[in-house]
């Protein structure tokens, strides 16, 4: 059985697994992580997102073969309790979610998105979560949430720029 070195979160960590496994069954099965969920087994629903180099990736269909030198992120290592990821927050706050199956897609593929792009309209909000699937029916929570997400890191960019800008003509 081949072994994979995969960085996780920021940690490497090595893992013995059939080249085909999903990536998915390696986060939870091998490792337990509990962030990305089995959903549809399909890449159709979300529940298995990660982020992997930057971009939303359903990791039930990936195998682990695939990831390479990729640097993978879950829900696992996005915050804490005490210092929750800014659309953590938004999700707390707008109660974005009922069951809680579904969170995992909703929250990783809105980090991926909005850590490239932070200002995003109502419209391009809907196109980027059209894949994603809620059984519950929390859709306009979640797009509260979204919103709520994108303007504090719009804020957030916006106060870095002019603290940087402040700095450098010192």
């Amino acid at each position: 059985m081949p072994r994979y070195s995969l960085t996780i979160d920021g940690v490497r960590r090595d893992v013995d697994a059939d080249a085909d496994m999903p990536l998915l069954y390696v986060l939870r099965g091998e490792l337990a992580h509990k962030g990305p969920k089995f959903g549809c087994g399909l890449a159709q629903c979300g529940a298995c997102t990660v982020i992997l180099n930057g971009t939303a990736t359903r990791s039930c269909v990936l195998p682990v073969s695939a990831v390479g030198e990729a640097k993978i992120r879950t829900l696992d290592g996005l915050g804490t309790a005490e210092h929750p990821h800014p659309v953590q927050a938004a999700f707390i706050a707008e109660e974005a979610a009922q069951c809680g199956y579904c969170t995992n897609g909703w929250i990783m593929t809105t980090v991926a998105a909005l850590e490239k792009t932070p200002h995003v309209s109502d419209e391009q909000i809907r196109t980027l979560l059209s894949g994603l699937k809620c059984r519950c029916g929390t859709h306009m929570s979640i797009m509260r949430a979204v919103r709520r997400a994108s303007d504090v890191m719009t804020k957030s960019t916006a106060d870095t720029a002019l603290f940087t800008d402040a700095t450098q003509e010192a």
